[in-house]
């Protein structure tokens, strides 16, 4: 149980400090506001949402967390594992090809270090933000192969809720700041989340 608190208090740390940073970079929109609120966001992600995130693989244990909480775990059937098994190679597959994209063309990565310039080609002429999809299939992925209700729902619940909305209420705001009218046309012609396969822009 201490793992969920851990868990649930990350997200809503996170999900309060981008309500008030995302309020706070609008009554003071610059470049520079946008860069320094952008890192610390990044920083309670990083340090608040992804360490409980990862103790809880070993404490109480990817499986177990329905045990813990008293509920039914997820059917293990061999359709529930085909979907995990792909979800989590899928996402994978965009966190890379995305980091490495960010590293080509827009000097930068996720996390603390902000790309210089706008990153439009690669796998981001078919999304703007592989890397948040990537991260999504994953998490979903590793709720059906571990058999957890509780990690599978609090993906599809909790997880991409809450970063769908840092993305829309803040990055995309942040992001217009530090790149300007390139950034505005950009997100006009290519999708947000969903990947579009068939023609380019």
């Amino acid at each position: 149980m201490f793992t969920i608190v851990l868990q649930l208090l990350g997200w809503l740390t996170f999900m309060m400090a981008t309500i008030a940073l995302g309020a706070w970079l609008r009554r003071n929109p610059s470049k520079r506001s946008a860069e320094r609120t952008s890192r610390i966001l990044h920083f309670l992600f990083w340090m608040g949402v992804v360490p409980p995130a990862g103790f809880g693989v070993f404490y109480p244990g990817l499986t177990r967390f329905d045990k813990v909480l008293g509920i039914s775990p997820l059917p293990r059937q061999s359709v529930v594992l085909a979907i995990g098994i792909l979800g989590l190679l899928v996402g994978a597959y965009l966190f890379v090809v995305s980091n490495v994209a960010l590293r080509r063309f827009g000097e930068g990565a996720n996390a603390f270090r902000l790309t210089k310039r706008l990153v439009i080609g690669d796998i981001y002429e078919r999304t703007r933000n592989p890397m948040s999809l990537g991260f999504y299939l994953a998490c979903v992925g590793i709720g059906l192969l571990a058999g957890s209700t509780y990690l599978t729902l609090g993906a599809l619940l909790v997880v991409i809720p809450s970063h769908v909305f840092y993305l829309k209420y803040f990055e995309e705001y942040e992001l217009e700041l530090r790149m300007g009218q390139p950034y505005v046309e950009y997100k006009q012609r290519v999708p947000f989340l969903l990947l579009r396969w068939f023609f380019r822009a």
